[in-house]
């Protein structure tokens, strides 16, 4: 296995960005491209970043925990459209930095041109034991979400660790996702990804990147991966019925 501090030493070599230079660089409406590979190329891959991409640091820290709580409806409808490969979909969740202790809820709307919109506003807890709870965010919920705030539930939870890289021209993002764990809110089943990584590329439309080409270098090819799928799928052993 990889061991974080060797993964923290290469990091410390590349040039940092602080979190507010990073919060710039908004990319709320954008196209995602997603690649999953096994975790022992990441030192190779990091070093061969280096010329290109500076790493964000926050409180002295360049991987950073998140906390992610899925919310769905009593018949995961969201899970169902996304398996089901409906292209006008959306996702809501509540997203925690864990060191900044900072929460918010996210909805993220995939259409039929593959781009991602995502809207959020902040939220008070990281976690919800039934979307009644998130009363206080009502309006920005019945203005941006296709689903009744009383019928939604917390479905999965994610915990995982992220390393954010941005270019040298600040116009794009990497994220690199280690140590993915899932717990099913419903089923009380758990599961842990520790062998692979999900790297993402965010950029405000196609163009040329040299992460392009570095991806190539190692045959990572591109590949479609939901955290919330592939958890759900993990936890709950009869989510398959719902797709007949």
């Amino acid at each position: 296995m990889i061991e974080m501090i060797e993964i923290d030493a290469i990091l410390k070599t590349m040039p940092p960005i602080a979190l507010n230079e990073v919060k710039n660089i908004r990319l709320m409406e954008r196209k995602d491209f997603k690649f999953v590979a096994c975790i022992s190329f990441l030192p190779q891959l990091l070093e061969a970043m280096i010329p290109y991409f500076r790493v964000q640091v926050v409180k002295g820290k360049r991987i950073a925990p998140y906390s992610t709580q899925y919310l769905d409806t009593p018949y995961l409808d969201m899970y169902v459209m996304h398996r089901k490969g409906v292209s006008n979909r959306q996702k809501i969740r509540i997203r925690s930095y864990v060191d900044s202790n900072v929460s918010f809820l996210e909805i993220k709307n995939k259409n039929t041109s593959g781009w991602t919109n995502k809207v959020r506003v902040p939220n008070r807890c990281p976690e919800v034991l039934s979307g009644k709870e998130l009363a206080a965010n009502k309006q920005f919920l019945s203005e941006n979400s296709a689903f009744d705030m009383n019928k939604l539930e917390p479905s999965l939870i994610s915990h995982f660790d992220r390393i954010t890289l941005v270019n040298n021209e600040k116009t794009e993002r990497v994220t690199i996702d280690l140590n993915i764990s899932f717990a099913n809110c419903r089923t009380g089943k758990t599961q842990s990804l520790d062998k692979i990584m999900v790297l993402e590329l965010k950029q405000d439309g196609w163009q040329y990147s040299p992460f392009w080409d570095i991806i190539d270098q190692f045959r990572i090819m591109q590949f479609s991966f939901s955290k919330y799928c592939v958890g759900i799928a993990l936890t709950n052993p009869d989510v398959h019925n719902k797709l007949i």
